[in-house]
């Protein structure tokens, strides 16, 4: 029996995951061996695994697929399929960054200004390769954690992976430039993506997770109406594609249903209102598969 090997990530991208998982239709459990979770998918075999070595074993062959920041990927420097991009992270649905970071009163204003200087890092081949591009000599160390800490006393500058930069400014930290913009990858072994069976199966998976992203920002708008405002309230209401508009059984009425972003909602209900719309439901959506 065929079964994908997928490798999750685990620590702070875990819970967004397993969410998003959850949302695009796949059940998923941690018992005391957390890195062998279950899934009520057969045609699945999962593992948790750091997200910083995920690319290694799909490159390895280890894993079938797995799901990893474009960052290590980078960092390993990983021959795998970059199936699908999942714009998503810790804190929310967006992009991170690594960036460099020095404290408030160094004298350290660019990038030139490393030349000589210590980084701490936990990406050094990263950094590494982004002094090199730009001609800076420096001395890159590991760091093991609690990055934030170490300047200045123990080094002149960081690169740490950022969402919003608030734990930077907390430690007196400011960012001098950004090395590189990062989201979630679907990624596939080279071996595995050959595989029809399994390349269906990676496919699938891409699919869903794509819709459940796609569904996060946005909700379905249902509506009662009289036959004669449509065209009004269509005027004021956006759609993914085209709303779909059906007749009730009272004679001179309609139903109206659409799918619009959830940020607009608030400001289209008086519109609506007014143009005769009653009966206005707002219903969450789990998937949207374009």
């Amino acid at each position: 029996m065929s079964r994908l090997v997928l490798g999750l990530p685990k620590g702070s991208l875990q819970e967004a995951t397993f969410q998003l998982m959850s949302k695009a239709g796949f059940k998923i459990r941690t018992g005391s061996r957390s890195y062998l979770p279950t899934i009520d998918d057969s045609d699945i075999d999962p593992r948790l695994i750091r997200a910083q070595e995920i690319s290694r074993y799909v490159e390895l062959g280890m894993l079938d697929a797995g799901m990893t920041g474009h960052d290590w990927i980078v960092e390993n420097g990983s021959d795998v399929v970059e199936v699908a991009e999942l714009i998503y992270a810790k804190q929310g649905m967006r992009p991170v960054q690594w960036v460099v970071a020095v404290p408030n009163d160094s004298t350290i204003q660019s990038i030139q200004d490393l030349n000589g200087k210590r980084i701490a890092t936990e990406a050094v081949g990263l950094t590494q390769k982004f002094l090199d591009d730009n001609g800076i000599q420096a001395d890159v160390e590991f760091s093991w954690g609690a990055t934030e800490v170490k300047a200045p006393d123990l080094v002149d500058a960081i690169v740490e992976l950022t969402e919003t930069g608030s734990s930077l400014r907390a430690n007196n930290l400011r960012i001098i430039h950004t090395v590189l913009e990062s989201t979630t990858r679907l990624i596939a072994n080279k071996s595995a993506w050959e595989d029809p069976w399994k390349k269906a199966k990676i496919e699938q998976l891409a699919v869903l997770v794509q819709g459940a992203l796609q569904a996060e920002s946005r909700v379905l708008l249902k509506m009662n109406a009289p036959k004669d405002r449509v065209q009004e309230i269509l005027k004021s209401l956006p759609a993914l594609e085209a709303p779909t508009v059906n007749d009730l059984s009272s004679a001179g009425w309609v139903a109206i249903e659409s799918v619009v972003e959830e940020r607009v909602v608030r400001d289209m209900i008086m519109d609506l209102k007014a143009c005769g719309a009653r009966g206005i439901i707002e219903l969450p959506l789990n998937k949207l598969i374009p």
